[in-house]
């Protein structure tokens, strides 16, 4: 397989051109938001070429940690052909020895792997998933929307519209004005969810360079007080919930049910005709099982997805990697 450097927007071209969804991590514009979040830049893109004809493309980004570089390649690469286990282990060789000659530094690549191929390992770090829930919005309707939920997602959501005197409405022109009530609710997530929020600016950079027909915040609120928020980001017909967050409310529960649901016909309205809650937990990954009761309930079906792995670009440093964390995990 043979490779060679391109601009972030032919990747955009190139998924047009095959008629082929892009994740939105894979646009020129992303690479230019995620460039102003500390320790990352844009790396670079290239394309795959196989017998003559290309086969794949991938934007892929320079994340910095702990002294070592490594490149992401966020849902890349984007395949134009079907990715067999041959082809990603062909494609894995090449870029490895791509990456070797022009940008010596790199440790290793993090990327979207969908067979356990012999180049490839578990990530040192993160929770990558191979199965997420995507809502089918198509039509728009409310009732068709509904329908399509579980079940127990349908009562949920019926019982929240019901009770929580809740209201959704975009707001990111708000966000965009006055992003502090927004953070104040992340912080309140995070400290009682166990883990770190982002800076601030990062959720409005990220508003502000994808724009409102990449990014969307909607917001749900009680009695006017600011209950829960989601950060949306779109790229064509497809939404994905990046972010999101909530209070504990007294007296208040499931509130979050009514604002995913009314999310939906937000970006219903916008043209979206799916909407990616973003991974889901099975035993390939089990730390995120947790979030399997909330999600499932919003679709019957759930969807396969590449999940990331490594590539070792260099492989003596690499097990000095995993012998580091093997350590530190104990």
């Amino acid at each position: 397989m043979e490779l060679h450097e391109i601009s972030a927007a032919r990747v955009e071209e190139a998924a047009k051109e095959h008629d082929l969804p892009l994740p939105v991590e894979q646009t020129e514009d992303w690479c230019e938001y995620e460039s102003t979040i500390t320790d990352r830049t844009y790396w670079g893109s290239v394309a795959f070429e196989q017998d003559g004809r290309p086969v794949a493309v991938a934007s892929f980004m320079d994340y910095e940690t702990h002294g070592y570089h490594y490149l992401r390649g966020h849902h890349a690469p984007v395949w134009l052909v079907p990715p067999t286990a041959n082809r990603e282990e062909e494609l894995a060789r090449a870029l490895v020895a791509y990456v070797k000659r022009r940008d010596p530094k790199v440790a290793f690549i993090r990327m979207a792997v969908e067979h356990e191929i012999p180049s490839s390992r578990p990530v040192l770090s993160t929770s990558p998933y191979n199965q997420t829930v995507v809502i089918d919005l198509d039509h728009g309707d409310a009732d068709e929307i509904l329908s399509k939920f579980k079940t127990r997602g349908r009562r949920d959501v019926r019982k929240s519209l019901r009770e929580s005197n809740e209201t959704v409405a975009d707001e990111t022109t708000q966000a965009l004005e006055d992003f502090a009530p927004y953070y104040a609710v992340m912080e309140e997530t995070c400290a009682r969810d166990g883990f770190t929020p982002s800076p601030a600016k990062d959720y409005v950079d990220m508003l502000k360079i994808l724009g409102p027909d990449r990014a969307r915040l909607t917001a749900g609120r009680i009695d006017g007080e600011l209950a829960c928020w989601a950060l949306n980001v779109i790229e064509g017909t497809r939404a994905t919930r990046y972010y999101g967050a909530s209070r504990m409310l007294e007296g208040v529960k499931n509130f979050v049910d009514a604002e995913v649901f009314e999310t939906c016909l937000i970006l219903a309205g916008l043209g979206c005709t799916t909407y990616d809650l973003m991974g889901i937990g099975n035993d390939f990954s089990p730390n995120l099982k947790g979030l399997n009761m909330f999600k499932t309930k919003f679709s019957k079906d759930v969807v396969d997805v590449a999940p990331d792995r490594d590539i070792p670009v260099k492989g003596l440093f690499y097990k000095a990697l995993k012998g580091a964390k093997r350590i530190k995990d104990r």
